[in-house]
């Protein structure tokens, strides 16, 4: 009797690895800093043609949203695609785990990348995507007391 092998995991996109965590990276031209996601062989800021492997923040900001109606046969709609400020990196992804609606998404929300199972092949190969959750918004004030002499 045979054991099988774990099912592998293999991310949908180049830029998105999965160990030690999930997490992004990018091509950042080492002469501006300029980052892109993908395989450059001169920099669109500077024309530079040395890059590095930058690591992407995990968390940012929701700059821009569209909620799409319309899409591919086999893609469920609606769905909320947006860019997000990942500490200066821009990202393009999905808004994932809320309803797709202005009452749900919003400019300057906080969001966190976040991996999802596209399913696997006839072989066991799990493809895994990615795209960003909200951050939960603490409604609590911030206690502000002063001490008076």
């Amino acid at each position: 009797m045979t054991q099988s092998a774990a099912p592998t995991r293999v991310p949908l996109v180049d830029y998105l690895r999965l160990e030690p965590s999930p997490h992004l990276v990018a091509h950042e031209c080492t002469n501006c800093g300029a980052r892109f996601f993908d395989r450059r062989n001169a920099c669109a800021a500077c024309e530079g043609t040395d890059f590095v492997e930058a690591a992407v923040a995990s968390e940012g900001t929701l700059r821009t949203f569209t909620i799409v109606s319309f899409a591919a046969p086999g893609i469920p709609v609606p769905f909320v695609a947006g860019v997000i400020d990942c500490d200066g990196t821009h990202v393009r992804g999905n808004i994932i785990g809320v309803p797709p609606d202005a009452d749900h998404v919003h400019t300057g929300m906080r969001l966190r990348l976040a991996t999802t199972s596209l399913g696997p092949d006839a072989e066991g190969t799990e493809a895994i995507g990615f795209g960003f959750t909200p951050i939960a918004e603490s409604n609590d004030a911030t206690d502000q007391t002063t001490e008076e002499s």
